[in-house]
């Protein structure tokens, strides 16, 4: 066993982190100034509800108070959506992707400093706060081509003189509720698909990450304001429970976007039904690696390294479950600890750290609590399971990435079948595929799943029907990292919404089949004769 001997990465002499702040803030024009900030936006920044307050992960620090909305300002912002939609309902596609083309890059200019925003208020490490944003960026380029290419369907029709066509049309109002993990990019997914179906948006953020959210309707609105295009096309409603429930149970939102956890995410799913709406559900993520004994390791362990360690474990699609083959495990898991003895952890926005702080310190608690259940089960801690006590990250929320291998492997176990937000990787051995399989398939969730394998007969029965049941089914790819060119997603109490590329711009339209008789007789279908 590889004792854990994470090295430290201090702050090497940058700034106190207010005057970091401050510099990112302000160029976001966010004002640093102010004793709160709006956090609504309809058109005209306003807020007068309860306040929120973004607390930085790193320090502990309070970055900003934000003024939620009021139960008025909520219903004024709804009403303006709905007004906003009507006026863009109006304006070709191809005219909406230029939108999109213009806000594009108005959030390139600002790409890093964006994504530096993230790293301060979410935590993830700079790389991936620039790379949150990017996606962001490459949706628009997406929904861009979309525009041009949003089509319906010619149907043959059985009767002379008649043709079928399938036609979409925007939907309406969508809200669309994120959560802290993906402050930025989720909402990209969502409004730059829906924007160019000719929907309004309402976006109900995390209440931890305010400040992500009202950067990006800065740059949003300002796009908009200048095409002279109304800027509740992308409402911002920042608050608690009670706005996302106004949204929820809104007949005047059609479709609602929901990320977040399993728990919230069926209360969700069930109050949109309740009125016959759409729901788009990306709920909780149990993510499983398979390891064969014929697997490119150089490749596999430093996937499964990222997967498990990347975002602090935060992300849908963080590797939790990683099963290895008998014969390669010793190997594997000398591998794999190596490189957890020499994590990098510290300051997200320094370069080179790799593991910054969890988002909360309700989440360290989390964390914690599986740990212990881990130990108190008989499970081996080949690394982690504790937090960190150096003077250095005293003030954030950091935990030591853990590597278990649980007693038992049953998958209907809670430490197999719970996902647990956190750094923590629960290690099971195999020896035939089919097993491994089983216990990928056996768990509640079914987001995202790996196969590490240079067999094409193991790859044809992992993609196929006897294969993975989630909703990302990769090969020789870790369970993180997804492009927005295909449609993202998972099954089962994941929640089966599909987002970001793919077919996912068919859930923000409302489909109609209209059948047009172009002839001098009006036959009926399947040959009924009702004449008189």
């Amino acid at each position: 066993m590889i004792l854990s001997r994470n090295a430290i990465c201090t702050l090497r002499g940058a700034r106190s982190l207010s005057t970091r702040a401050s510099t990112i803030l302000s160029a976001l024009d966010i004002p640093v100034a102010a004793a709160e900030l709006p956090g609504v936006y309809d058109g005209q920044w306003s807020g007068s509800g309860e306040v929120l307050e973004s607390v930085c992960p790193t320090t502990g620090e309070v970055l900003a108070r934000v003024r939620s909305a009021s139960p008025h300002e909520l219903h004024l912002a709804l009403e303006r959506s709905k007004e906003a939609y009507l006026h863009l309902r109006t304006i070709p596609a191809p005219r909406r992707g230029e939108l999109l083309r213009q806000i594009r890059e108005a959030l390139s200019a600002k790409r890093d400093v964006l994504g530096a925003l993230v790293s301060l208020e979410m935590g993830k490490i700079k790389t991936e706060g620039i790379g949150e944003v990017q996606e962001f960026v490459d949706i628009c380029d997406y929904a861009l081509g979309l525009s041009r290419m949003m089509n319906g369907r010619v149907v043959a029709s059985e009767r002379p003189g008649h043709t079928i066509l399938e036609v979409p049309n925007p939907i309406g109002v969508v809200g669309v509720l994120t959560a802290f993990n993906f402050p930025v990019a989720v909402y990209g997914w969502n409004f730059s698909l829906s924007l160019v179906a000719g929907n309004a948006n309402v976006w109900k953020p995390s209440p931890t990450t305010p400040l992500c959210s009202i950067a990006v309707t800065k740059i949003i609105s300002g796009v908009l304001e200048k095409n002279g295009i109304p800027g509740a096309v992308s409402t911002l409603i920042t608050g608690g429970k009670d706005v996302g429930e106004a949204i929820v149970e809104s007949r005047d939102i059609p479709l609602v976007s929901f990320t977040g956890s399993e728990a919230v995410g069926r209360l969700v799913g069930k109050a949109v039904q309740s009125r016959f709406g759409k729901s788009i559900l990306e709920l909780g993520g149990n993510n499983a690696s398979i390891i064969m004994p014929d697997a490119d390791l150089s490749l596999a362990v430093p996937a499964v390294y990222f997967g498990a360690v990347g975002t602090a474990g935060q992300r849908c699609t963080s590797t939790r479950r990683l099963y290895l083959h008998r014969a390669i495990a010793p190997k594997f898991l000398n591998a794999l600890q190596e490189l957890y003895s020499g994590v990098c952890v510290g300051d997200p926005l320094v370069e080179g750290t790799l593991l910054g702080p969890l988002h909360t310190s309700a989440a360290v608690g989390i964390y914690s609590d599986a740990v212990q259940r881990l130990r108190e089960s008989g499970a081996d801690i080949l690394t982690g399971g504790k937090t960190y006590d150096q003077v250095a990250l005293s003030r954030g929320n950091f935990v030591q990435p853990t590597v278990a291998v649980p007693k038992t492997t049953d998958p209907i176990d809670k430490i197999w079948s719970t996902e647990t937000f956190a750094p923590i990787l629960n290690v099971g051995l195999f020896d035939e595929l089919e097993q491994a399989i089983e216990w990928n398939n056996a768990v509640p969730q079914g987001l995202s799943s790996s196969l590490w394998t240079r067999d094409l007969r193991n790859v044809g029965k992992w993609i196929g029907p006897e294969g993975s049941d989630a909703g990302i089914v990769n090969v020789n790819v870790g369970t993180s990292g997804a492009e927005i060119g295909a449609a993202f997603g998972g099954n089962k109490s994941t929640g089966w919404g599909r987002e970001s590329g793919g077919d996912a711009w068919k859930q923000y339209v409302r489909w109609s089949a209209c059948t047009v008789n172009f002839s001098d007789a009006a036959p009926l279908a399947q040959g009924v004769n009702f004449a008189t």
